[in-house]
């Protein structure tokens, strides 16, 4: 009648061990600092995997009146840069946490 049940607590299990896995990996990722850079390195940002910026650098240089678009559209390459890597190290470690599990987009475990 309750044949059934073992298997069941072993997905239970293995659904927690991947929800820790999921919650440590969240922790990593604020640890991993990826750079993203514009204008042959005239602009860099610093960014944690999780796409908190934490250092923005502009050369002296780039900062003339007559070339703040240019700034500014370097920048937002630099950022957009940094956000592409963070996204790529965040991909590869949640692929570590998963073993390789393909999971849906936004996907929550419910515990």
């Amino acid at each position: 009648m309750f044949k059934g049940l073992g298997n069941m607590a072993d997905m239970f299990k293995q659904a927690q061990e991947l929800q820790k896995n999921m919650t440590d990996v969240q922790e990593k990722l604020d640890s991993i600092i990826v750079t993203g850079a514009s204008g042959a390195g005239l602009v860099t940002v610093e960014m944690t995997a999780k796409g908190t910026v934490k250092t923005l650098k502009i050369d002296p240089s780039l900062a003339k009146p007559e070339e703040i678009e240019i700034l500014q559209d370097l920048v937002a390459s630099a950022i957009n840069d940094a956000k592409q890597k963070a996204e790529e190290a965040s991909a590869s470690e949640m692929e570590k946490a998963t073993g390789g599990l393909s999971l849906p987009a936004g996907f929550k475990m419910p515990f």
